[in-house]
């Protein structure tokens, strides 16, 4: 499979975009590349928070249906959920709105250029860009491109000129990620992005359990609808963790576990078994895989496995 339809690049300075469809990727991808000079010409936005999001990220742009946004662009970004993906493409494909030569680049991280094939027979150059990177729908969004890592999968050298061009544009560093890697590449970004959420909000429950009625004097406790003494005890202990584990790998663990205190690991399980029998479970087999970075004792793992 190689890039049809191409002549003369790198690209252009200016390209005419199109966006499917306006959610929190797309729309932070847009404002990134019209900072650097290219027109989101249309976009396609369905429902009223789409809607709204266009309006306020890409006034200019107009909102058209799919094919429309299509026959207008050189560059169509394709920003839909993993699911939808296929369906999107086939339409596309099948609509024969897209012309051949246009750069077609969708954002799901799981998949590379094979899932664009329809497209691609019909002359266009595929790519896989990925931004490795949470969305919130804020203005911080567009923000974080700046320093954010895409993952690029192209179909020979001209598609990764383009694809890492248009990263550099917009403020990121494009990396190369195999077709046959993209669904490994994916999950270990799940597994750190998303588990971290799920990991650290276990903790905040906990401390929110721990500290809650039992207020000292001159110590303020907020509810757990606002950020208060959990989240600010909580903070800074994760932050440095995870800029030494960046650093350091597996030799930045610490705590219980990699001083197989089994005693203190055991007193843990007792007390959040008590408060939350899940979270329990979940520190159990979280201890039980940090406990393999480390040379842990017999009775530690023998803790762990009750």
């Amino acid at each position: 499979m190689t890039s049809s339809g191409i002549a003369n690049w790198p690209a252009p300075a200016r390209l005419t975009v199109g966006i499917v469809s306006a959610g929190r990727v797309g729309t932070a991808l847009g404002a990134a590349l019209e900072s650097a000079d290219h027109v989101v010409g249309a976009v396609v936005a369905r429902s009223s928070l789409a809607r709204d999001r266009v309006a306020r990220r890409l006034p200019e742009s107009q909102i058209l249906p799919p094919q429309e946004v299509a026959a207008r662009s050189e560059l169509l970004v394709i920003s839909v959920p993993d699911d939808q993906l296929t369906g999107v493409i086939a339409e596309l494909a099948a609509s024969g709105a897209v012309r051949p030569g246009t750069i077609v680049a969708h954002t799901a991280g799981a998949h590379g250029i094979a899932i664009l094939a329809p497209l691609t027979e019909l002359g266009v150059t595929p790519l896989a860009l990925h931004p490795a990177m949470t969305f919130v729908d804020t203005d911080d969004d567009t923000t974080r491109l700046r320093s954010t890592c895409f993952g690029v999968t192209a179909a020979d050298e001209i598609g990764y000129a383009v694809g890492s061009t248009l990263v550099l544009e917009m403020g990121g560093e494009p990396v190369r990620v195999r077709e046959e890697a993209r669904t490994l590449y994916h999950a270990a970004l799940a597994h750190g992005a998303n588990h971290l959420v799920a990991l650290i909000s276990d903790s905040l429950a906990a401390l929110r359990i721990a500290l809650s009625g039992q207020e000292l004097p001159g110590q303020e406790f907020i509810d757990e609808n606002a950020a208060g003494l959990p989240e600010r005890l909580l903070g800074p202990l994760v932050s440095a963790a995870l800029q030494n584990t960046l650093e350091l790998g597996p030799r930045a663990l610490t705590g219980p576990v990699a001083r197989g205190d089994a005693v203190a690991v055991a007193g843990h399980l007792a007390v959040l078994r008590e408060a939350d029998p899940d979270l329990a479970e979940t520190y159990r087999t979280m201890s039980l895989r940090a406990a393999s970075y480390t040379r842990a004792p017999a009775a530690l793992i023998e803790v762990l496995e009750r």
